[in-house]
């Protein structure tokens, strides 16, 4: 079943391009019609690709990896924030620091100086600075809080980019190209979708456009982190029935009542799994990996 529908995305907004004099032909295929100038995106296509980069989403999620989303434009910069910090994934909403992907190390080394200090406040050490000396140190972490502070748990380069508008996010592009990063992005006519492994055709422009797109997205990832969870919570059972079945082995007991015994757990496990699943909450998984940082940006 489709994650969205032709009626949700027209309320949005999603179908409006362009001028026509600004678009690039590189779009032509996502392009349904030109009416007073401005080219209409082929809806169709959109939910197609919506649904497909959810499902590419959900699998990278469900495998413990880290997305990246970006959107440093004024319309989407609230909207990614507060949807993408419910997920636990990083985002960068504030300017695109050069580098951050091809030069990870110095980023990381950036976070850490914001952690060290953190560390001067709660053992003393900032209060035997002079007042002048505390306030640029104050001024030094509100800085790196305001461009950094959503990336403090990415410990190793992301697994995928969301980027929203590819041509003002262009750096972020090129270097996710280089390290061979795959990226998602909705894509407006005025945008070259030829480096993006899955373009969203879409207008990036409108905010119920981006909060629409993304929240899909989000919703995508949220699925993902839920059976993550779900599959944690099912290995010890499974270590225990291996554990079973070698106690079993060690009675003398014969190996057609072994195996009888062991399927029977196995359809009990099974019918428990079901009720699990039918009951089972949306939390996410706030799993957060800890890994060192390094020196200042």
């Amino acid at each position: 079943m489709p994650r969205t529908n032709f009626k949700e995305l027209l309320d949005a907004g999603v179908h409006f391009g362009h001028l026509k004099r600004k678009w690039n032909p590189a779009m032509a295929p996502y392009i349904f019609m030109e009416r007073n100038g401005i080219h209409i995106i082929d809806l169709e296509k959109t939910v197609l690709k919506i649904d497909e980069a959810a499902s590419a989403m959900k699998h990278i999620a469900r495998s413990g990896k880290k997305i990246l989303f970006v959107a440093t434009k004024k319309q989407a910069k609230e909207i990614v924030s507060e949807k993408v910090k419910a997920v636990n994934m990083p985002y960068v909403t504030e300017r695109w620091p050069g580098g951050m992907l091809t030069n990870f190390p110095t980023i990381r080394k950036a976070v850490k100086k914001m952690s060290s200090i953190d560390k001067m406040a709660t053992d003393g050490t900032f209060m035997n600075l002079s007042k002048r000396e505390r306030l640029q140190v104050a001024r030094q972490r509100a800085k790196l809080e305001k461009t950094l502070g959503s990336i403090i748990d990415l410990t190793r380069l992301p697994s995928a980019l969301f980027i929203v508008d590819v041509s003002k996010e262009h750096i972020a592009v090129s270097e996710a190209k280089r390290l061979g990063i795959p990226v998602f992005a909705m894509v407006d006519t005025n945008s070259d979708p030829s480096d993006i492994e899955f373009p969203i055709p879409a207008n990036d422009d409108a905010s119920k456009s981006i909060s629409l797109i993304v929240g899909i997205l989000c919703q995508a990832i949220e699925e993902g982190l839920n059976d993550r969870k779900l599959e944690k919570d099912k290995e010890p059972q499974q270590k225990d029935k291996k554990i079973i079945r070698k106690e079993l082995e060690t009675k003398d007991i014969p190996a057609a009542i072994i195996e009888a015994i062991v399927e029977e757990d196995e359809e009990d496990d099974l019918d428990s799994d079901d009720d699990v699943s039918s009951d089972a909450d949306d939390d996410d998984d706030n799993t957060k990996s800890v890994d060192e940082t390094e020196e200042e940006l």
